[in-house]
């Protein structure tokens, strides 16, 4: 099996073609190839489709490092683009392709700087989905003695956003996989921890479903800037500052489309025997 791995401020992927449907993957197969020490290694594993839709021109799914398959990933969409590019498999600059709940349109800006259309952030718990009494402004979960002050957001996947005065010394994984798995969050839940610097910049550390902390998650992002943007604490461009590096968002507010821009990198061509 060919395939290719990339990254993006440091969350990385491998891309594989698979538009003759030659592969199918079980979590199993995932598991083994996302191991770093005995496979690959990755975040995700992105996969290649036909569309069966002529104003789109391919459909990709997402599968974290656990097996699961998931609905958006931001860096590894303009990782994607990148690909379509390389790979000759486009020959335009804007690019149209389709998830599993959305489509997303792409635009390479230059050379591996890619703009994407993340749609409308939506914040109704029904769309998130989360399970609550009452829709408000911020929720909170009792967690070790204390209340974990929260908000919610979907960009196409599921986000927990943690406002804190520190992100070097917050436990992210602690409290990540406390939230994870959570009852309130049906379809487990991506948590990130932002912390203000001003109204253009803030730090963020996320922690992935079924993959935990990565170095980089550009939902993530976009999903932080969404609400900071919501609680009138940021301005309509904000710079979020990764592990990996820095990734920039425009957003206007209320029903306006939401756009993300950042680099894609090209690590290198493989292959594995199955």
């Amino acid at each position: 099996m060919k395939f290719t791995k990339m990254h993006s401020l440091g969350n990385d992927f491998i891309i594989i073609n698979n538009i003759k449907n030659d592969f199918f993957f079980t979590k199993d197969i995932i598991q083994k190839l996302s191991n770093r020490y005995l496979g690959i290694g990755f975040d995700q594993l992105l996969l290649i489709e036909s569309s069966f839709n002529s104003e789109i021109d391919f459909h990709y799914r997402i599968f974290n490092s656990d097996g699961n398959e998931v609905e958006q990933c931001g860096n590894g969409v303009r990782c994607l683009a990148l690909y379509l590019e390389k790979k000759k498999l486009i020959c335009r600059k804007k690019i149209c392709v389709s998830t599993k709940n959305r489509v997303i349109y792409l635009q390479i800006i230059s050379n591996n700087i890619i703009s994407v259309n993340m749609g409308v952030p939506l914040f109704n718990p029904e769309d998130i989905p989360f399970i609550t009494h009452s829709i408000k402004d911020t929720y909170k979960v009792y967690f070790q003695n204390k209340y974990i002050y929260f908000n919610v957001v979907s960009l196409g996947n599921p986000h927990c956003i943690i406002q804190v005065n520190d992100v070097s010394i917050t436990p992210v994984s602690l409290i990540g996989s406390f939230l994870e798995n959570h009852v309130f969050f049906p379809q487990r839940i991506n948590v990130g921890f932002m912390q203000y610097i001003d109204v253009h910049n803030i730090k963020l550390r996320v922690f992935e479903r079924g993959v935990g902390e990565t170095n980089a998650c550009g939902s993530g992002a976009c999903a932080a800037v969404a609400i900071g943007i919501k609680k009138n604490i940021l301005a309509k461009k904000v710079y979020v500052n990764l592990r990996g590096g820095i990734i920039t968002i425009n957003w206007k507010g209320n029903k306006n489309n939401l756009f993300m821009i950042g680099d894609a990198n090209y690590i290198y061509d493989g292959k594995i025997i199955l």
